[in-house]
């Protein structure tokens, strides 16, 4: 399932849930039917049980605060359990997800139908645009990148997709049939904290982001002829909600956390993020030089790293 494929659900289930916000009817049938069962199944399983599940809100009494002369009346406060329940619970609940699905998903809707774009079994779409892509297709990713690079335009981008999406059924007949990917190991889920980073072997389908990514890199191609298009799908893939692997999805920074936990600081957790995402820079480094570094901050390094 793509990106576009998924916002598309979450449209359709937040319609959904707007239809059943202020329908509290179902909810307390619902609700009836739940407690009778559960009642049901108390007294089968045991006779001398009295453990009873309450099929009515308790009613409280309310306060009523005393009004002093020449003060101005305020409302009533609802007295009524039900109805209580029904505006203080089951609407403000209903209206929080409807609102943070709104705010964290559907705002960014144009933006995932241009990564959709970038997902290989699309390109047979991409290539009936060669005679011109809507105005508005692509402008929203152009605008995330064009922080990275000033030639990230979106007549650049629209112009190396059109080109890979035409050459894409000759670039992935090579012989890359699997990669290595990091991923967490799945564990009982009282050991989250002792989750352990793995490195998975994933065969390559050649039909995902991820592959035309690593594709495009054996051939050498994102130096020059794909660069905008190669960054674009490094912006896709270190996205937490994208599928990075055939198989599986991880997010990096998670990966980090759950590795050194509280020991980080946000500076120490910026230069690991970096390590993590650039490791060809990485491995570029002479130890020799970080470990001089190292001791040069102290008598005491000095003469354990050197000496």
């Amino acid at each position: 399932m793509d990106i576009l494929t998924a916002h598309r659900m979450i449209v359709a289930a937040e319609t959904q849930l707007k239809d059943m916000t202020r329908d509290f009817e179902k909810v307390k049938t619902a609700a009836a039917t739940f407690v009778q069962w559960a009642n049901n199944q108390t007294e089968e399983q045991s006779e001398e049980t009295e453990l009873e599940v309450e099929a009515a809100l308790p009613q409280k009494q309310g306060r009523k605060k005393k009004t002093m002369p020449g003060e101005m009346s305020k409302d009533e406060a609802v007295t009524d359990a039900e109805t209580s329940y029904k505006i203080d619970v089951h609407n403000q609940i209903m209206d929080t997800v409807t609102g943070s699905m709104h705010q964290r998903f559907l705002k960014n809707g144009t933006l995932y139908a241009d990564l959709a774009l970038l997902d290989p079994k699309r390109f047979s779409q991409v290539t009936s645009y060669a005679g011109g892509f809507r105005e508005a297709a692509l402008q929203e990713l152009s605008k995330c990148l064009l922080p990275f690079d000033d030639r990230a335009t979106v007549a650049k981008l629209q112009s190396e997709l059109i080109s890979l999406a035409g050459q894409w059924n000759r670039l992935k007949t090579s012989v890359f049939e699997e990669y290595t990917t990091k991923t967490t190991e799945a564990g009982p889920e009282d050991a989250e904290d002792e989750a352990e980073m793995v490195y998975k072997k994933c065969s390559s389908c050649k039909d995902c982001p991820l592959c035309c990514y690593r594709i495009l890199k054996q051939y050498n191609l994102l130096t020059d002829a794909y660069h905008i298009i190669g960054l674009a799908y490094r912006f896709l893939l270190t996205l937490s909600v994208t599928q990075v692997a055939c198989e599986r999805s991880f997010s990096t920074l998670k990966l980090i956390k759950n590795r050194l936990r509280s020991s980080l600081s946000q500076q120490n957790l910026e230069s690991f993020m970096l390590m993590a995402t650039q490791p060809d820079v990485l491995k570029m480094l002479d130890s020799d030089q970080i470990i001089d570094g190292v001791a040069e901050k102290s008598e005491l390094l000095q003469k354990l790293l050197i000496q």
